[in-house]
C-alpha cells in the first residue's frame, strides 16, 4: 500500500495563532491530519523563514494530533505573495527538485492555505503534473461550537475533460443523497442505491411512501431528512408531523389524528385540530402505522385520497393537503391476510415502498455511524469525545465481527458511543472503556459469554484479535491449538501436525514450522498452551 504525502503551504493567518486559544479554533493544515479516514504518512510543509515559529508550532501540534505523520519544513523565500511570476517559480523550482516516488507513494496537494495566487499556482502545476499528485481541499466544521477536524474533498485531475455544468447537478444529487443519509458517507450498496432512489421520488413526487424495516433501522430519521430534501427544493411548505401510532388507542387514536369538536367525548374540554390538519402542506410520518385500529385506517384512507375527513364530534369536514410516510416493523401483507390491515389502504401506501436494512446487514457502514454519533454526542453535550488508537481499533473490530449482533440496530449503536462518551473522565474512550461496553452489549443481547467451538477456542486464546482471522483459517487454526495442548512440548506437536510432509523432507525441524505457522497469527507457544488442563 502506498504512502500518503501531503505537500502544502503554510497559513500564517487560518493555521494560526501561537497561543493556547488555537486548539478552539479550526486550522486546515492541522486539520488534514485528524481525519479518522484519512491517514498521511508525511507532511511537507512550504513557509516563509519570517514564519518559522508558527511553522514550528504547527509541525508540533500535527504530530500531537497524529503521531504517525512525519513531518518536514522547507523553507521558502516569496518576496510577493500575490505576484503570478514570483509565486509560480518558488512553487515551479520546488517541484523540479523534489524526489517525488510515484511507486511507493502518492500525492495530494493543499490548496487550502496560502495566498489566493499561491492556491491558483498550485492547481496549475498539479493539473501540469509537476506536482503528480491530487488536490486536496479542507473545510471547517459545519456547526459552530464543536471540537471536529471539519471535512475534506480530494480532487481528481484532469478537470478539462469535465462538463462543469454536469458536474454541477451531479453535486446537487450528491449533497441530496448525502442529506438522505444524514452526511454518513455509508458503504452498503443496497442500502446507497436505495438512498439514490429515494432521492429522485422525494423531489419529484408527493405520493405516499413507505419505510419498512426492524426496529431501529432509521425509519424515523430518514423520514424526517425526506422532508427537509423535500422542503429545500420547494416540493412542501408546511412541517413535519411525527406520529408513533402504537401510543394512539381509541378516542384518543381518533382525536389525535383527526381533531375533535369540544365535548364529542368525556375529557374533549375544547376544540382540537388534528395532526393531519397540522400537516397541512407538510409531510406527516406515521411510524408503526401497523399499530392503526380498522377504524382509524378507514378514514385515513378517505384522508388520503381525498384530501379531507371529519374530526371526531364534527358536522363539517376539514381539508388538509399532506404528504404522508408510513413506517412500520410487521409485515403488512400477512397484517392484510390476518384481517388487521386494510388491503386498500396498504395499495394506497406502498405506491413507494423500500425496506431499511439492520445494523447487522450493513456492517460496512458500521465505522461511518460511529463517527456519526460521536459527532452528535458533541452536539448534544457540547463535549468533544473521540477514541484513542487502541479503544477504537479494538471496538470497530467487536462492531463488524459476528459477534455483535446490533439487536436495536442503530438505537443500539447510539446508546453504546453515548455511554462511552459520558463514562470517559477525558475526551478519549480508551480500551478498558471499550471492553466493558463491550461486555455491557453481549449482556443486553443476552449473549452467553461462553462460546464454544472452534471461534470460542479462539476467543480464549486471542481475545479480540481472533476477529481478525479469515473465516477459511479458523478450523486449522483451532486443530493445531487442540494438538498443542495434547502435547507434552513444541517438537511433539510438530511432529503430530506434520506427520506426513516430514517423510518427504531430507531433515525434519517440525518445531520451527510449527513455531513460524503459530507467529502468522501473532502467537507463541506459551500462549497456545497457557490455559491447557492437560
Amino acid at each position: 500500500m502506498k504512502r500518503l504525502v501531503s505537500i502544502g503551504i503554510l497559513g500564517t493567518q487560518l493555521d494560526g495563532p501561537e497561543s493556547r486559544k488555537r486548539w478552539e479554533k479550526w486550522r486546515p493544515s492541522v486539520s488534514i491530519c485528524q481525519q479518522d479516514d484519512l491517514v498521511v504518512d508525511r507532511f511537507e510543509l512550504l513557509y516563509e523563514g519570517k514564519f518559522s515559529r508558527l511553522a514550528k508550532t504547527v509541525l508540533k501540534d500535527i504530530e500531537t494530533v497524529s503521531p504517525e505523520t512525519s513531518m518536514k519544513l522547507h523553507e521558502i523565500s516569496m518576496e510577493d505573495p500575490w505576484d503570478f511570476e514570483t509565486v509560480y517559480g518558488v512553487l515551479f523550482d520546488f517541484a523540479k527538485n523534489y524526489p517525488f516516488d510515484p511507486e511507493n507513494e502518492e500525492y495530494v496537494v493543499h490548496i487550502t492555505t496560502g495566498t489566493h495566487v499561491c492556491q491558483i499556482c498550485l492547481f496549475l502545476l498539479t493539473e501540469s503534473r509537476h506536482f503528480p499528485a491530487r488536490l486536496i481541499q479542507t473545510s471547517p466544521p459545519k456547526r459552530t461550537g464543536v471540537e471536529s477536524a471539519g471535512d475534506y474533498r480530494i480532487i481528481d485531475l484532469d478537470l478539462s475533460r469535465y462538463d462543469q455544468l454536469a458536474e454541477r447537478f451531479e453535486i446537487e444529487k450528491r449533497d441530496a443523497q448525502a442529506l438522505l443519509k444524514s452526511g454518513i458517507d455509508t458503504r452498503n450498496k443496497i442500502f446507497n442505491e436505495m438512498i439514490q432512489e429515494i432521492e429522485q421520488v422525494a423531489i419529484q413526487s408527493r405520493h405516499p411512501i413507505l419505510l419498512t424495516g426492524p426496529t431501529g433501522a432509521g425509519k424515523s430519521q430518514l423520514a424526517k431528512r425526506i422532508f427537509e430534501l423535500k422542503k429545500s427544493k420547494r416540493g412542501v411548505k408546511g412541517s413535519f408531523v411525527e406520529v408513533n401510532c402504537a401510543t394512539l388507542r381509541g378516542d384518543a387514536a381518533m382525536s389525535a389524528l383527526f381533531g375533535h369538536k369540544k365535548g364529542s367525548f368525556t375529557g374533549a374540554m375544547e376544540d382540537r385540530d388534528g395532526l393531519l390538519r397540522v400537516g397541512d402542506h407538510g409531510v406527516v410520518f406515521l411510524d408503526e402505522i401497523g399499530e392503526l385500529g380498522l377504524d382509524e385506517q378507514a378514514m385515513l384512507l378517505r384522508a388520503i385520497e381525498e384530501k379531507r375527513f371529519l374530526p371526531l364530534g364534527a358536522d363539517q369536514e376539514v381539508e388538509s393537503d399532506f404528504m404522508l410516510i408510513s413506517g412500520t416493523n410487521k409485515n403488512l401483507t400477512k397484517e392484510v391476510s390476518s384481517g388487521k390491515f386494510r388491503e386498500d389502504l396498504l395499495a394506497r401506501i406502498n405506491l413507494w415502498s423500500y425496506e431499511l436494512p439492520g445494523l447487522a446487514d450493513r456492517r460496512e457502514d458500521l465505522v461511518p455511524n460511529i463517527g456519526y454519533e460521536l459527532d452528535r454526542f458533541a452536539q448534544d453535550s457540547g463535549r468533544a469525545v473521540r477514541f484513542n488508537r487502541e479503544g477504537r481499533d479494538a471496538f470497530e473490530q467487536f462492531a463488524v465481527s459476528a459477534e455483535a449482533t446490533w439487536n436495536g440496530n442503530f438505537r443500539d449503536l447510539n446508546a453504546s458511543i453515548t455511554r462511552m462518551a459520558t463514562l470517559t473522565g477525558s475526551k478519549r474512550i480508551n480500551l478498558e472503556l471499550v471492553h466493558s461496553e463491550i461486555g455491557r452489549l453481549k449482556k443486553s443481547w443476552g449473549k452467553d459469554p461462553v462460546i464454544t467451538g472452534n471461534e470460542g477456542l479462539l476467543l480464549s486464546v486471542m481475545g479480540e484479535l481472533a476477529n481478525q482471522v479469515d473465516p477459511f483459517d479458523v478450523p486449522q487454526l483451532a486443530e493445531v491449538i487442540r494438538i498443542c495442548r495434547k502435547s507434552k512440548n513444541l517438537s511433539e506437536a510438530g511432529r503430530r501436525l506434520f506427520t506426513v510432509s516430514r517423510l518427504s523432507k531430507k531433515t525434519n525441524n517440525d518445531s520451527d514450522r510449527l513455531r513460524k505457522y503459530l507467529s502468522k497469527f501473532g502467537l507463541s507457544w506459551d500462549q497456545v498452551v497457557i490455559d491447557s488442563e492437560d
